[in-house]
């Protein structure tokens, strides 16, 4: 093999990461990245809110950050507006990997749909169940047994994309929402980073042919599931 064609083939996936809070996720990108134990290249990392502090993990690490959360009168940016100037920073970024990271505000058919990558988005439930906001508390009053996190492919309608991957933990029977939302993003912070591992290493695909395919070869049928009990 070429020393050329093993360049190619060992080049890190670039990801462009949106989010809108703490950034949590966004962190153990970060450290994984640093610690050369996976092989990324955070381009950059987009905020529709100001006050994230994702932003300060960004650029306390050198990565690109685009603002997006207000125009110049200063109120609150539209969705298309968002959308308009986001497609342009990725653009400009050219990630092969765009990540949902606790990114909160519903992107239009149109915006995922012209991404100039695929997208993927992390979900604090076991999709399909408990699409939307307020899983933990949703599933402290059904009185599940198991709760997680998955990891899907966006698509047009929300939280309906393939699922990729999850990770699972039993309900204990004195957990709050608040308890459950802690120990869900123990998870989070365990499931994003290996499955961003799998499809860097081309383990997981997101071209919708092979993931089909996939199901036809020796791998697990998807969602490859992690019990992490904590």
């Amino acid at each position: 093999m070429s020393d050329s064609h093993t360049k190619i083939h060992n080049k890190p996936l670039r990801i462009a990461v949106l989010v809108s809070g703490s950034g949590s996720n966004l962190q153990t990108l970060i450290d994984a990245m640093q610690a050369g134990a996976l092989p990324v290249e955070i381009v950059g990392v987009i905020s529709n809110r100001e006050d994230a502090y994702a932003i300060t993990r960004a650029k306390d690490a050198d990565i690109p950050v685009a603002v997006l959360s207000h125009v110049a009168s200063g109120k609150r940016m539209g969705i298309k507006t968002f959308e308009s100037h986001a497609s342009a920073q990725l653009t400009t970024w050219q990630p092969d990997l765009i990540v949902l990271a606790g990114f909160m505000r519903v992107l239009s058919a149109g915006f995922i749909d012209n991404t100039p990558a695929p997208m993927i988005n992390l979900h604090p439930a076991l999709l399909p169940a408990y699409k939307g906001l307020d899983t933990h508390q949703r599933v402290i009053q059904a009185g599940e047994s198991h709760h997680g996190c998955s990891i899907h492919v966006v698509t047009a309608e929300l939280d309906a994309g393939a699922v990729l991957t999850q990770a699972w933990l039993e309900v204990h029977q004195k957990d709050t929402a608040d308890s459950l939302q802690t120990r869900v993003q123990k998870l989070e912070h365990q499931l994003l980073p290996w499955t961003i591992l799998l499809l860097a290493k081309d383990v997981l695909s997101l071209n919708n042919e092979q993931l089909l395919n996939q199901q036809r070869t020796c791998m697990p049928t998807l969602p490859l599931k992690l019990y992490l009990n904590s």
